[in-house]
């Protein structure tokens, strides 16, 4: 029987995947800020958070190959000293171009960390166990966003936009230090070849697991109507329904309060209901409170709880989806871990940047586009884990 992860393992983990989040969530509400100091409209302030998501996406491609063929550790901190690297100069940027750069560029050095966290528990762990260590680290994950919006809030007041990059170089410095003092090398003692041939081979046995594609589309769906969130709410909420910037801020922490429960009450179920009923809670509640959020919007309630309120109930639904589907989707590839996290990564981003493009160029000063994005997340987990998933679930059974 698998033993529990120990404590810093599992913090450490948690903070790993959370960099993407603190370094995307910490800058929310200094977009506004950053359309209005280089005379921008919103859409060009929101495409700098959208080269970050194409950034994330291109690097995850490489990370995990890369981990696969040279190990954990090293990958991991190449990614952190890259990602501090470009933080500070972000800090410096002269404009929107340079910044959208050096975000692209901040996004690829975060990207190793959330491949390869999830990589490592895969490492260690494989089935109901791995969504279990996935689930304790969504509760570290959603303290994150909690506290960034509030950090990014003060922080711009303070001493200006700058200032949240120099935020995020500190802590990509101390989790380099961490993990190049504390994470052992967990990868596979034979190491697969890095060759494009190779990358290749590996993404089509992916592509070609009906198991592994039925479960990422599952994920992938939720993960939309999070990006949509993420991506589009400060607009919504400060420049929509005139939230302030600080009570965005205390907004977007309340809302994030469901994704910390929903992991925890994971954490505690999984052992007994096993992974296929995780999911079908968890997408049945998404497709409920995605559609919810989309009535209010298209019926005319313009007041921020018609928003946050159904998306903390959607986050607590993704919380029964996400390391679930995540876990499902590894078990079978304990050799090509880090190239399935990478796959499943990249797209998840890319998907990212497409909502956040989209979604930027909508913005009505409704919140008609964003819900109608979440409810068709919702919609659309649940359809592809009645779909595809249950079909499937033979196929993801893997050798425990």
């Amino acid at each position: 029987m698998q033993a529990s992860a120990s404590l810093p393992l599992t913090l450490l983990l948690g903070l790993l995947i959370a960099l993407t989040a603190l370094a995307i969530d910490s800058t929310l509400p200094a977009l506004p800020a950053l359309a209005v100091a280089f005379g921008a409209e919103a859409g060009a302030a929101q495409f700098t958070l959208t080269c970050f998501f194409v950034g994330v996406a291109v690097g995850q491609l490489a990370w995990g190959p890369i981990s696969d063929r040279y190990g954990r550790r090293p990958a991991l901190i190449a990614g952190l000293a890259l990602c501090a690297a470009a933080s500070v100069a972000a800090a410096f940027a002269p404009g929107l171009g340079t910044l959208a750069l050096l975000r692209a560029v901040q996004g690829i050095g975060t990207s190793a960390c959330a491949v390869i966290a999830r990589t490592v528990v895969r490492d260690l762990y494989s089935h109901e166990h791995a969504a279990q260590l996935l689930a304790r680290m969504m509760i570290v994950f959603g303290l994150v966003p909690m506290v960034a919006p509030l950090i990014g809030g003060r922080l711009l007041v303070a001493w200006g936009w700058g200032a949240v990059f120099w935020l995020h170089a500190a802590v990509a410095a101390a989790l380099l230090v961490s993990v190049a003092r504390g994470l052992e090398e967990t990868a596979p003692s034979e190491r697969r070849a890095l060759t494009p041939g190779q990358i290749a081979a590996a993404f089509r046995e992916l592509l070609s697991h009906r198991g592994f594609m039925a479960a990422f589309c599952v994920l992938l769906a939720m993960q939309i109507g999070i990006m949509a969130w993420v991506t589009s709410s400060a607009f919504v909420l400060i420049r929509g329904f005139g939230v302030s910037p600080d009570g965005y801020a205390l907004l977007f922490a309340l809302v994030m309060l469901g994704q910390i429960f929903g992991a925890w009450a994971s954490s505690r179920l999984v052992m007994r209901h096993g992974i296929a009923r995780m999911l079908a809670a968890g997408c049945s509640l998404g497709a409920l409170s995605g559609g919810a959020m989309a009535a209010l919007a298209f019926t005319g309630v313009a007041h921020w709880s018609a928003v946050a309120l159904p998306m903390l109930v959607f986050l607590f639904a993704s919380s029964l989806v996400l390391p679930h589907a995540t876990a499902a989707a590894l078990t079978p590839f304990p050799r090509i871990a880090g190239t399935a996290a990478s796959l499943m990564g990249s797209v998840q981003f890319v998907c990212g940047a497409l909502v956040s493009a989209a979604l930027g160029a909508a913005f009505d000063g409704s919140a008609r586009p964003l819900a109608a994005t979440v409810a068709a997340g919702g919609v659309a987990a649940f359809a592809a884990l009645h779909l595809l998933y249950k079909p499937a679930t033979e196929s993801l059974r893997g050798p425990r």
